[in-house]
């Protein structure tokens, strides 16, 4: 792969990889005929992002035909290159960017006035398609706004906040801060700002609901999103499906797919907080193993004492006793906080095994379980 961004597109990149840089550790590089694409996915699999640089964007775009390549790299490596944003409009006049095979080797050249030549050579590995299995155009609710108005939206939230819900009804979109059910309803300070549906520039709302969403990704697409002076586009249903915040342009596209938390999740705490006859536990899927999750839930047990189901159990008990931990083990599970998130297989399948399987365009959410918790996620990719 060979090509050069010149002018004002040098910032609209680096911008874009400091929008990845919140997602992921990780960013994928896929050159394609229809353009280079960015990818990076945060460690829970529950947030995606996807930059996709049309040959247009380049002043040079060429990639050897009839070959496919993907790889992957420290996305910290890519973002010390644009370093500094405020200074490449006015210092960088061209970057080259030249991909190696055969050395594992990318190496980023930036031409900056008076002659001035900086070069970074990047390592990485080879990866398989990262991609993530969604459609945005059979959402119910389509919401589109400049991002002047959003930004302002969300400066009304603190930086700590975590979560975010945006509820809709047939005249307008309410923000207000996700407040847990454990959390003190007396010290909480609850933050809700209205917008009337005449402030977007489109809005089209199939169905009344309310999603909660991580506030850390919004905002890394916002800042992208100002600087290019984009509209912001949000695609979403019910809760528990994910939530496609997009940016268009005719050399640009942009997608970032996060998980909602699913409306039962309420519900599920409020069973754990009260005694209640105990219900067969989900079955373990090896493939929706939260590790955040499990964190929580050895966290909780160290706390709880020894007679909590995760403490090891001494042979010489009673079977009286081994009885009475599993009538007490439901009070003491830890908080159940549900998400619903985006399935990624990173599973690139052969020529031969493409031809004896048909792929089906199918929604995958499922809920992830953890037989000592019940905080779970969904994927989708």
């Amino acid at each position: 792969m060979d090509c050069v961004v010149t002018g004002g597109n040098v910032k609209v990149l680096a911008k874009a990889i400091h929008s990845l840089s919140r997602i992921g550790d990780e960013l994928y590089l896929e050159p394609q005929e229809v353009g280079l694409a960015l990818r990076s996915v945060n460690s829970s699999r529950s947030a995606y992002a996807c930059f996709l640089f049309s040959p247009l964007f380049f002043s040079r775009y060429t990639i050897p035909l009839g070959h496919a390549f993907r790889c992957k790299m420290a996305i910290k490596c890519v973002q010390a290159v644009f370093r500094s944003l405020s200074s490449l409009e006015k210092t960088v006049e061209k970057c080259h960017i030249e991909l190696d095979g055969e050395k594992s080797r990318l190496t980023f050249t930036l031409h900056c006035k008076h002659g001035l030549l900086k070069t970074h050579n990047l390592s990485f590995q080879d990866s398989e398609s990262l991609q993530a299995v969604f459609d945005k155009e059979s959402c119910a609710n389509m919401l589109r706004a400049q991002p002047r108005l959003l930004v302002d939206t969300v400066l009304h939230f603190p930086p700590s906040l975590d979560e975010v819900s945006v509820s809709v009804s047939g005249e307008r979109v309410c923000f207000r801060n996700h407040v847990d059910d454990e959390a003190e309803q007396s010290k909480a300070m609850l933050t809700e700002l209205c917008l009337s549906s005449d402030e977007f520039d489109h809005f089209a709302v199939g169905a009344q609901t309310s999603i909660t969403f991580c506030l850390k990704e919004l905002r890394g697409l916002l800042v992208f999103a100002e600087s290019t002076g984009l509209p912001v586009s949000m695609y979403f249903d019910e809760p528990g499906s994910p939530v496609v915040l997009s940016v268009t342009d005719s050399v640009l596209e942009v997608n970032f797919v996060l998980a909602t938390l699913s409306d039962d999740s309420n519900l599920c705490n409020h069973n754990n907080n009260t005694k209640r006859a105990r219900s067969p536990p989900p079955p373990d899927d090896f493939m929706t193993d939260d590790i955040d999750s499990y964190l929580i839930a050895m966290e909780t047990s160290e706390l709880a004492g020894p007679s909590d189901a995760l403490a090891p159990r001494s042979p010489s008990l009673e079977r009286g006793e081994e009885e009475e931990e599993e009538d007490t083990e439901d009070t003491e599970r830890p908080p159940n906080k549900k998400f619903r998130s985006l399935f990624f297989g990173s599973v690139c399948p052969s020529d031969s095994q493409l031809t004896n399987q048909t792929i089906k365009s199918q929604e995958v959410l499922a809920s992830d379980s953890e037989d000592d918790t019940q905080a779970s996620f969904t994927s989708c990719l």
